[in-house]
């Protein structure tokens, strides 16, 4: 489809719906694996995820840091016609991402104990979390690579591979879970071993793409790899820290978690995490889709369509954020049943945690697309700023100071409130860009 002449309604819901499958299917590595072991291993096995999800964070915010940054640069380059310096940036991010695949590799392989006790495993706990990630050692690139080549799919009018191939893992991934975990008795390390298997089917059928007639990615040599390395970072590094700061929050969490309120608390919460992926993964889906447009149309000076575009995406966050607050505040027993073979005391006490929680869901959405869209916009800086604000500095500061100052419940409030603040501020600016564009459309 033309981005640049497309019907802006037809273009974006071709996109949307090809990146929410996306997204939506890569939540599931995560998910199936918390349901099946919680199921297999109790609230144990659940916490033990919980303590993994901070290293899945690390590793899928690197894929999107080359992924976003790199591919939000190839369309602006395309936007403006400069059709030489596209593919330069596609080589850039794909050596960029080599080269923290490898990082990433050593560091899981040598440093997984001492990168567990970090993000709050106990003694109890960590054996149950290495075992699940013995197998995942051996595909860590495949998690990051994935994430960078979906995002270039995408901007080479390929959102539909990019769907089927994660689909395709998903699937397995599904399958593979009952069949180790359960049929082969391989318990929580089956999980692992699925997931990883699972990636590598992605990875295969992403790579189809650079052999079909429609593919324009080609490696090329850059005129200057490490300047481009820097402007693929600055344009990407506000979503790379959403990724990032949710695995330090979610490590920040954990630790309050069992210094206040115990390991039943933690399985809550580590299922809250896994239902915050599908939230997020919603939210990515509303970024990944607009984000081609978003960039052609900008550097193209197309100004309504971009303001035709933002309509769409404000009424897509306003969808995902009140579907998933109805649906956490209707269905707490029912979510809980399907993550764990829930305890009473785990039934006693996961509505009213969920339930606060679960406000930050109606806002989410729209803050974490915020930073699509200012990249889009190439207002790198200004995306940065909404990502540290909400994902470090005031969820931070709230973590700590809450439950000090009014009661260990507090903590479930930490999201909500900063979303709330968050929200606020991404209006207005976006207020003001919408001015802006109306001003510089009025001159031309």
């Amino acid at each position: 489809m033309d981005l640049l002449k497309g019907q802006v309604k037809k273009v974006y819901f071709h996109y949307l719906w090809a990146a929410f499958g996306s997204a939506m299917i890569s939540s599931i590595y995560s998910i199936v694996d918390m349901a099946v072991v919680g199921q297999y291993q109790g609230p144990e096995g659940t916490a033990a995820l919980a303590v993994v999800a901070p290293l899945w964070n690390i590793i899928y915010s690197l894929g999107l840091l080359t992924g976003i940054g790199g591919a939000v640069l190839l369309s602006a380059a395309r936007g403006r016609g400069d059709y030489k310096k596209d593919n330069e940036f596609f080589s850039s991010a794909l050596a960029l991402s080599i080269l923290l695949a490898v990082v990433c590799w050593i560091g899981v392989v040598f440093f997984d104990r001492q990168l567990l006790t970090l993000f709050g495993a106990s003694q109890r706990l960590l054996p149950l979390a290495q075992k699940y990630f013995l197998p995942v050692k051996f595909g860590v690139p495949l998690f990051l690579f994935n994430q960078m080549l979906a995002a270039f799919l995408r901007n080479d009018n390929a959102p539909t591979l990019a769907t089927r191939a994660v689909l395709a893992g998903g699937i397995f991934n599904i399958a593979g879970d009952y069949l180790f975990v359960f049929t082969f008795d391989m318990g929580i390390m089956g999980a692992g071993l699925a997931t990883v298997i699972g990636a590598f089917i992605t990875f295969c059928l992403m790579m189809t793409h650079f052999f079909s007639s429609q593919n324009t990615l080609r490696i090329v040599k850059p005129n200057d790899v490490f300047t481009q390395f820097k402007d693929i970072v600055v344009t990407g590094f506000s979503t790379f820290f959403i990724d990032i700061a949710m695995g330090i929050l979610t490590m920040l969490f954990n630790r309050q978690i069992m210094k206040y309120l115990g390991s039943d608390s933690l399985a809550v919460y580590g299922v809250l995490v896994n239902i915050s992926t599908i939230v997020q993964c919603c939210a990515y889906s509303v970024g990944q889709a607009s984000q081609p447009l978003f960039s052609v149309n900008f550097a193209a000076k197309q100004y309504d369509r971009l303001s035709t575009l933002l309509k769409y995406t404000l009424y897509s966050t306003a969808f995902f954020g009140l579907l998933w607050t109805i649906i956490i505040f209707v269905f707490p027993h029912q979510i809980m049943n399907i993550f764990m073979d829930a305890t009473e005391q785990i039934h006693l006490i996961a509505p009213s945690i969920m339930g606060y929680y679960g406000l930050s869901f109606l806002l989410l959405p729209l803050n974490i697309f915020s930073t699509y869209y200012f990249q889009s916009l190439m207002k790198p800086q200004l995306s940065l700023f909404i990502s540290v604000l909400r994902g470090m500095i005031l969820s931070g500061l709230l973590i700590y100071l809450l439950p000090t100052l009014f009661g260990s419940n507090a903590l479930w409030f930490v999201m909500p409130i900063t979303e709330f603040i968050v929200v606020l501020i991404v209006i207005l600016f976006m207020i003001r860009i919408q001015k802006s564009l109306y001003l510089k459309k009025q001159d031309n």
